[in-house]
């Protein structure tokens, strides 16, 4: 452990309720050697791994999720838009990105909506967007990528077909609804794009594996009509709870923030089936603790708070392996992360329970 690993660990520790402790040695100022509590995990820590694990392989491709599957993670969360044809695609941008896809050639000569770099999911078909390459690079800042060349675009119900294949029983989906509330014309209508959502997973039959997330509340509110039983994961970057400002946020299905003390978690609670809160994991959202100025947006007051009201915290998408240990020692659910290779170690050395590795039971060629 570095010495930045200690001293965070020391400023989270008083704060916390240990029901069993494992300690670690480390040195004080005159030398000594004294031990260090460490939390010792006792239940089921969700291990994310953020649209396949995009720091390892080329984000939202089936050689990725399976690549996770086969590391050992307990969850693949994964993001999702509705095209033209009505057909639900897995992919985080709902506006065809320049820096992760690159156009092959029109499905037919003369087709007025080529190039399709840039286009809304929602204006193209299915068959417009198979055709572009979104892995013909490895993406910027994640240098130990594996470029998987040619990729293109998968439906949702190849990703659920991946996981039936690897028989991955523990292994839930986390499925966004990336309906954009704050520019619905971007994406989408909601109620088409939750119930196309729902009717691909229904079909599954491993609908008892999924979660439902989305920024947009008013999906989850959708969802809940369709899915009574099916658990909601409430995300939210702050900024969209809009505290403070007049009336209700396009974001919160109906909610104003500023009725709950623009408090979080009692907004949410809120919202029928929500089970678990996502919030952004910090601020600056890309920070790392022991940077100036850096604080956790899920401290133990929101912790403690959800987990009165039964709900689970699982922050997105902390990278840095010190700010993961502090978010653990902080008493998180779970973490989203790009790279789940590296959250996996982190628990193996705490000696927390690990997900199990799956291995496919026959070959699986995507279509």
């Amino acid at each position: 452990m570095s010495v930045r690993h200690v001293l965070a660990a020391l400023t989270l520790v008083p704060a916390l309720v240990l029901p069993a402790t494992a300690h670690a040695a480390t040195a004080n100022h005159s030398g000594e050697k004294t031990a260090v509590p460490r939390l010792k995990q006792q239940t089921h820590f969700d291990l994310q791994a953020h649209r396949g694990g995009l720091g390892l392989t080329t984000e939202s491709t089936l050689e990725g999720f399976g690549k996770a599957l086969r590391l050992g993670v307990s969850t693949l969360e994964l993001d999702t838009q509705i095209t033209k044809d009505r057909k639900v695609v897995v992919t985080h941008d709902r506006q065809v990105n320049a820096r992760k896809c690159r156009d092959t050639g029109p499905v037919t000569p003369g087709d007025p909506m080529y190039p399709y770099v840039g286009k809304y999911i929602k204006d193209l078909t299915l068959a417009q967007v198979s055709t572009m390459d979104c892995g013909y690079r490895q993406l910027p800042g994640h240098p130990r990528q594996e470029r998987i060349a040619g990729a293109r675009m998968v439906e949702l119900r190849d990703v659920l077909g991946l996981v039936k294949r690897y028989r991955a029983r523990q292994v839930t989906l986390n499925v966004e609804t990336k309906v954009e509330a704050g520019a619905p014309e971007q994406t989408a209508p909601r109620e088409l794009f939750v119930r196309r959502v729902f009717e691909e997973i229904r079909a599954s039959g491993i609908e008892r594996q999924v979660t439902i997330q989305s920024f947009d509340w008013g999906a989850l509110r959708a969802m809940h009509e369709l899915a009574p039983r099916w658990p909601l994961v409430a995300l939210t970057n702050h900024d969209f709870l809009q505290v403070g400002q007049p009336g209700a946020s396009p974001w919160l299905g109906g909610i104003d923030a500023d009725d709950y003390g623009g408090d979080f978690v009692r907004a949410a609670s809120a919202i029928p089936g929500v089970r678990a809160l996502s919030p952004n994991y910090g601020f600056p959202q890309n920070g790392r603790i022991g940077d100036p100025g850096f604080r956790f947006y899920p401290d133990r007051a929101m912790i403690d708070s959800a987990h009165a009201r039964g709900l689970k915290v699982v922050p997105w998408t902390c990278d840095d392996p010190a700010t993961m240990e502090a978010l653990i020692d902080l008493g998180v659910d779970g973490v989203i992360t790009d790279y789940p290779d590296v959250l996996r170690q982190i628990m193996a050395d705490r000696g927390m329970r690990l997900p199990k590795a799956y291995q496919p039971h026959r070959a699986y060629q995507p279509r």
